[in-house]
């Protein structure tokens, strides 16, 4: 794992979400000031990695906490057979790390090229024990990170492949437009294997329901990283989708 030092000219850690207090229409807002960021950005040293390269291992010690600067993370479990079920996918700004006893609850990689701040736990503890309003901003992300996990357990209970995967894409284009990216097209860093991992579908399944919007024109591909809703309502209606039906 290959880290470099903060250079002079970075902003410093941000830490971006949705406000659970205020009416946001979905926008996230930095939650940091200057001032605040330019305190974090002492504790923290840059970590850089390559694609597929691991973070830290489910029941490692968790002797730090991360924040995203570029690229995205894949969160995962590993079940006993060897298989990885993935929990989350984590983009720019967010924080990962979190811990139960002291040990990370679950494994973290690469998605894609990564850039990371990384927070020893002991300075990063000092530091909220001294700053309340630090500590409020990092309540407003972690409660950010439980409503995407609270999406993520409704979009398993889906049993339609079609809703699951329409809805998956919906959630993407959501989380660009909450950091005010465009979202003419919806950018995918994740392969098809990932996704299914994430929707607890075969891969074989993913492929299916991505044929079947493609085929019904409900979205165009550019290519395996990028397409776009053509047909909006057809969409929206089997995103919000919720019968029983396989």
């Amino acid at each position: 794992m290959a880290r470099a030092k903060i250079s002079t000219n970075t902003h410093g850690p941000a830490i971006r979400g949705v406000d659970p207090w205020t009416p946001s229409a979905g926008k996230m807002r930095q939650f940091l000031s200057e001032e605040e960021r330019a305190r974090l950005a002492v504790l923290a040293s840059i970590v850089r990695l390559n694609k597929g390269e691991e973070i830290y291992s489910e029941g490692q010690r968790a002797d730090a906490v991360f924040n995203i600067i570029t690229g995205v993370v894949k969160a995962y479990k590993t079940a006993p057979d060897g298989s990885e079920h993935v929990t989350a996918f984590l983009f720019k700004d967010d924080m990962f790390g979190l811990s139960e006893e002291g040990k990370y609850t679950n494994s973290a990689k690469a998605l894609t090229p990564l850039a990371l701040y990384r927070f020893p736990v002991p300075a990063l503890r000092r530091r909220l024990a001294k700053d309340a309003d630090l500590e409020f901003h990092v309540i407003c992300k972690l409660l950010h990170e439980l409503r995407e996990t609270q999406r993520h357990a409704f979009l398993l209970a889906r049993r339609r492949a079609l809703s699951k995967v329409a809805m998956f894409l919906q959630l993407l284009e959501n989380l660009q437009a909450g950091r005010g990216e465009r979202t003419a097209e919806i950018y995918l860093p994740m392969n098809r294997s990932d996704i299914g991992e994430y929707l607890g579908m075969s891969l074989e399944a993913v492929s299916r329901a991505f044929r079947g919007l493609t085929t019904r024109g409900i979205i165009k591909s550019r290519d395996r990283r990028h397409l776009k809703i053509a047909d909006r309502s057809t969409f929206d209606e089997i995103a919000a989708d919720t019968t029983n039906a396989p």
